[in-house]
């Protein structure tokens, strides 16, 4: 992923007003498009840094949360026949899998700590995040899924392809 536009750009000052910013509760804002922008640049942000993260350890050694167990078993026997390794946004995004989701999403409200916050989730998990491979999520999908990746290996390519020698 290219950097240069992420939090840094923004210097310390924009960057301590936008993490203020981002810390009030969501009626304190309409649909102010300055928030939409610091938003999606936290969302880029953690994107990168995940991405780096995978490139560069092993994923299948990876915990990313307290909880890795309980949501990856939750997840498991809720969506045993999803095609985590390259998804399809219909399983995310109609009114049908919202439904499945809500109750998966829910059951760890007050276990993960910003559970439905929006992130950035590849839709193919061999590939980098681009506009054509990235769907918008909220964090415990992003959990869920991608501790399966790791755990199952789908992640181990983007680690072996940064491994290899140019």
């Amino acid at each position: 992923m290219a950097s240069g536009n992420g939090l840094a750009s923004l210097g310390m000052e924009g960057a301590t007003a936008a993490a203020q910013a981002l810390s009030l509760p969501a009626e304190a804002y309409g649909n102010d498009p300055q928030l939409e922008v610091m938003w999606a640049m936290k969302a880029y942000n953690h994107a990168e840094i995940y991405f780096n993260l995978i490139s560069s350890v092993d994923p299948s050694n990876l915990k990313l949360t307290k909880v890795d167990d309980r949501i990856y078993a939750s997840f498991k026997e809720s969506f045993s026949d999803l095609n985590i390794k390259n998804l399809d946004p219909d399983m995310l995004k109609t009114a049908e899998a919202k439904e499945k989701w809500r109750p998966f999403c829910n059951q760890f409200d007050g276990v993960v700590e910003d559970f439905n916050y929006g992130t950035l989730l590849r839709l193919d998990c061999v590939k980098d995040y681009t506009e054509e491979n990235t769907i918008f999520a909220t964090r415990i999908q992003f959990f869920a899924i991608e501790i399966a990746r790791n755990r199952e290996g789908f992640n181990t390519p983007v680690f072996q392809a940064k491994k290899q020698p140019s």
